[in-house]
């Protein structure tokens, strides 16, 4: 099968890209192999010619086999380390602007919008701040526009919300009812949930922060130098990009234009 595999690949990423305007052709092979493989298993597929055929023939499957080619899953104030640094180190400089925009690109189902939203709420700076929630995922961005999570993931993020830093009691923040957990709405009544594609688009707005954490890892190098190229037309200067903490821009041509400011967070800033 795993010769088969390898050829039908690129044929299915190619009619995706084609057909739908999504282009996963440069993500990492390893992590694109596991994914459509549970996602054959998901659609009762036998080979990935079987998938795309039904990926060019219905749109729906095409909408499910998102969900299994894109991060879902995240958590609220995930490393909390990197929160405390941005309270403690980032934000102080950020404050001395009159008003502020944030990119948060792979969005998924939110948690890292509501984390910095949280966070900017603490520090005074979420009345004067405007944030772009991106991602290729229409279905992620309706979750994290609605902004309800099981309940039971909330005993996690509170510890980690703690942990960050936190000024308040995580519950301040949230309504709980039917086993789920439906954050504040005033939390994003600054953020915009908006499609855009680090594979294909280019830049739209000049900002101040970036934070793109867990989402080169799925990306071959030349994504990834695409994916922070738009970071390096993106920020203002002295501007601050935070990655995830398997990420880096030691092998990025781009990495010259960033020095790093918090090293241990991965936290960059533009020269």
């Amino acid at each position: 099968m795993s010769g088969e595999f390898d050829i039908e690949l690129p044929l299915l990423l190619e009619a995706i890209h084609v057909k739908y305007s999504y282009d996963f052709r440069s993500y990492a092979i390893s992590s694109l192999k596991r994914r459509l493989e549970q996602a054959m298993e998901h659609f009762g597929c036998r080979s990935l010619s079987a998938l795309q055929e039904r990926v060019l023939r219905e749109p729906d499957v095409m909408h499910g086999l998102l969900t299994h080619l894109t991060v879902q899953v995240s958590e609220l104030f995930r490393d909390p380390s990197f929160y405390r640094a941005l309270r403690e180190k980032v934000l102080p400089y950020l404050r001395t602007y009159p008003s502020l925009k944030v990119w948060i690109p792979g969005c998924a189902a939110g948690e890292e919008v509501y984390s910095l939203a949280i966070l900017l709420r603490e520090e005074g700076l979420l009345d004067r701040t405007l944030i772009y929630a991106t991602d290729i995922n229409p279905e992620a961005l309706r979750k994290a526009e609605a902004g309800i999570y099981q309940l039971d993931r909330l005993a996690d993020f509170s510890k980690a919300y703690g942990e960050a830093g936190g000024r308040a009691s995580l519950s301040d923040y949230y309504t709980a009812g039917y086993n789920a957990a439906v954050f504040d709405k005033s939390l994003r009544e600054g953020v915009l949930f908006s499609d855009h594609s680090l594979a294909t688009d280019s830049v739209f707005a000049e900002v101040q922060l970036i934070t793109c954490r867990n989402v080169l890892i799925y990306f071959d190098h030349i994504l990834q130098d695409r994916a922070v190229a738009l970071f390096k037309d993106s920020l203002c200067r002295k501007g601050f990009l935070g990655l995830g903490a398997k990420e880096s821009l030691t092998l990025s041509s781009h990495g010259a234009e960033f020095a790093e400011f918090v090293r241990e967070e991965r936290i960059y800033q533009r020269r």
